[in-house]
């Protein structure tokens, strides 16, 4: 029998528990989770209490975040699982990867195209792997959709058209928690888009070339809030009586589990989860519109909006012998709000293919439960259990994710500028 995969896990905030509960409950056979690494003690604690009590698992070491190359020569880990704030992956990316660790990160891998061109460099000198875990190339009707791509059902792609609505819970979200500050986050077309720009990469089989985008921040802010007529705000909404009323309003003592890791934590690194989405102080966009150009020729025409009255998406894919169309409802979620497989669920979804000059039929593909409309666990198996062979190669690297991720910072310098960007001048690949 083969010795089990050992692990840290780096960053306890509202993802992290997605990844630790998978190896303390599937993958125990498998894999070994051995620490944790944070910057607020509390918070770990309360992952700990959570392996021990939720998940009959043993209690494992916890380290502050200055105490992270202690931990790696103290533990001597296979990987390093990496979930904490956006802007920080690349730190623990890097340094892992100089300690001899191999890397699995949380989507995006990093915000900027100068942290992404540190990570390639990493890469490259250390000889070790990075893995992002973009569950989405898992979910059978994404599956479903390239398998069609890539057998020629609708000959050459030429176009792509992809619509995606957050609704007023899920979008909102973002705009309470750290990825309003575009410093943070890169903005929802890093953060949130990523996983979008991939899943045209993967599908279409091609990387993008240049990219034009538009943004602004339209509905939540203060401003936007005061030209509708509220005169009614707040900072944070706990314990605020003007949040009362207000359906936006996201308040940390009424849900056991946001209290415990937010609220209870506060006081160790000031972190407020639970911040007014018309407050001041928002810098990433709201409603996003994007062009790219892919090196096959193929266009995408994209747009991302945070605030609409249901949650799901809209693709067609436009080809030289016909045309496919996806239409996808999600379930709404407040990240850690509630059940882990319930963030991104499928509510509905339709694959119809328009064949050129003959009739148009429904797509049928196997249903799967879970998180990321099905994807979530099978890609945990990928990751922690024993991968099996897959046609469609949906295991992602480090070049996999810069190149979801160039989009978006390519849309983010098209938005300051006003000029299309080309994304080869951003960063440099090696062969």
């Amino acid at each position: 029998m083969t010795s089990k995969k050992t692990y840290v896990q780096v960053g306890t905030g509202g993802r992290a528990e997605f990844f630790y509960q998978a190896i303390a409950t599937r993958f125990r056979e498998t894999s070994e989770l051995l620490a944790f690494c944070d910057i607020n003690q509390v918070r770990m604690d309360y992952a700990n209490k959570l392996l021990k009590e939720k998940y009959d698992y043993p209690e494992i070491r916890t380290y502050k975040s200055d105490e992270f190359e202690r931990m790696i020569e103290e533990i001597k880990p296979d990987y390093v699982i990496v979930t904490t704030v956006d802007r920080t992956h690349h730190q623990y990316i890097i340094r892992a990867l100089e300690l001899g660790c191999d890397v699995i990160t949380e989507k995006p891998m990093t915000v900027d195209e100068e942290k992404c061109q540190e990570i390639l460099d990493a890469v490259e000198r250390t000889g070790r792997q990075v893995r992002v875990t973009f569950n989405y190339r898992y979910a059978p009707h994404h599956t479903k959709a390239r398998e069609l791509i890539e057998d020629g059902t609708i000959g050459d792609i030429t176009s792509v058209h992809f619509e995606w609505l957050l609704n007023t819970q899920h979008g909102a979200d973002y705009f309470r928690r750290w990825h309003r500050d575009k410093r943070n986050s890169g903005g929802l077309l890093v953060h949130k888009s990523t996983h979008h720009f991939d899943l045209v990469n993967f599908w279409i089989g091609s990387e993008p070339e240049s990219v034009f985008a538009m943004g602004d921040l339209l509905f939540y802010g203060r401003e936007n809030a005061e030209k509708r007529g509220v005169t009614k705000f707040y900072e944070r909404a706990t314990g605020n009586p003007n949040a009362k009323d207000d359906p936006f309003a996201l308040t940390l003592d009424d849900n056991e589990h946001l209290k415990a890791m937010y609220l209870d934590a506060e006081s160790e690194d000031g972190y407020r989860r639970d911040q007014s989405v018309f407050g001041d102080g928002i810098s990433i966009e709201d409603t996003m519109s994007v062009l790219v150009r892919y090196k096959n020729k193929a266009l995408l025409t994209y747009s991302l909006n945070a605030y609409l009255p249901w949650e799901g998406y809209r693709i067609a894919f436009n080809g030289t012998k016909g045309r496919i169309e996806m239409n996808v409802i999600e379930q709404s979620y407040v990240n850690s709000g509630g059940d882990k497989a319930l963030e991104g669920a499928v509510q509905g979804v339709n694959i119809i293919v328009f064949p050129m000059f003959d009739e148009a039929y429904t797509a049928q593909f196997e249903e799967a439960e879970g998180g990321h409309g099905g994807g979530d666990p099978v890609l945990l198996n990928d990751i922690f259990g024993v991968p099996v062979e897959d046609r469609f190669k949906r295991a992602a690297n480090h070049i996999d994710g810069a190149r979801s991720i160039l989009t978006g910072i390519a849309a983010n310098k098209s938005i300051r500028t006003g000029q299309a960007v080309k994304v080869d001048e951003l960063v440099k690949f090696y062969k």
